[in-house]
């Protein structure tokens, strides 16, 4: 896969009450010309710019419909089972798994208008991000906004913790600018993972990626999310982090985790706008493993 030029933060996106996950941008240029088409934004920074849209728009009354596609709730019991199975844990009307399989044949589709692709690319981009969230994959206590937890001098639920919290304190803090911050944790994330300490392991993050079957795609992307609610979110177990300080000790264990996974993501989303834009431009010779 060819890095594009241009860098898009990962977690710049730090708008109020929301993080978009991995939105780097490592795709080919001729990605870049297609996205920028379909979003009708030919900034460097295009995808930054919608990677937050799917949030600011799931309570309005026109995006209710899409409330239940940013996450698929595993019905596991951490820590001492993990695991998402797509038939028991996806909702009737959709989950993040079954939508980025929908919004990507949205997006392929020239039959639709316009607006419907757009809001198609807005999607997709947004929920690669998301089923990389541990907590985005996962039913206890509602994806954790049932848990109370402490945050330094806050009360906070742990959901929020894991989407926002430790991601700004990694950044630096809430009172710095968010996007100069994420702009730049994006720049060494990009570096880490084409010469860095990444190099070596993203050979790996795509291995059974398949354009042909989304969804055993994404349930790779799920169940490996997943196994972190066992390993580093709820380690005890659910009760026993009701009312902890997780800006020691907890965090110190997490930070890791939320960069691997941000990286994750970036990549996989890189390497998934490709194919699309392949696609759709019919120039690839076999659109399907990677």
């Amino acid at each position: 896969m060819k890095l594009g030029q241009n860098v898009i933060a990962l977690s710049a996106l730090l708008l109020p009450g929301a993080l978009a996950w991995g939105t780097t941008n490592l795709v080919k240029d001729d990605t870049t010309a297609f996205f920028q088409r379909i979003l009708q934004n030919d900034t460097e920074h295009y995808l930054a710019g919608v990677a937050t849209w799917a949030d600011s728009i799931r309570y309005t009354k026109w995006g209710r419909f899409s409330k239940n596609f940013h996450f698929i709730d595993a019905k596991d019991t951490p820590p001492t089972y993990c695991g998402v199975d797509f038939e028991r844990d996806c909702k009737e009307d959709g989950c993040v798994v079954s939508s980025i399989q929908n919004y990507t044949s949205q997006l392929l589709d020239t039959k639709l208008w316009p607006s419907r692709r757009n809001q198609a690319a807005k999607f997709v981009i947004h929920f690669v991000g998301d089923i990389h969230q541990p907590l985005h994959v996962e039913n206890v206590a509602y994806g954790g906004n049932g848990i109370h937890v402490k945050w330094e001098s806050s009360e906070l639920n742990l959901h929020h913790v894991w989407d926002t919290s430790i991601a700004e304190k990694m950044l630096g803090g809430i009172h710095r600018k968010p996007y100069v911050a994420g702009f730049a944790w994006a720049a060494n994330l990009t570096y880490q993972i084409k010469s860095g300490k990444y190099e070596a392991a993203s050979k790996f993050w795509n291995d059974g990626l398949s354009f042909n079957d989304p969804i055993q795609t994404a349930m790779g992307w799920a169940n490996e999310s997943n196994a972190i609610v066992c390993t580093h979110v709820l380690p005890e177990g659910p009760e026993a982090i009701i009312g902890q300080e997780l800006a020691g000790d907890y965090y110190e264990k997490a930070a890791p985790v939320i960069e691997l996974q941000v990286a994750k993501a970036g990549y996989r989303l890189a390497a998934w706008l490709d194919l699309i834009a392949d696609k759709a431009s019919g120039t690839a010779e076999s659109v399907g493993e990677l």
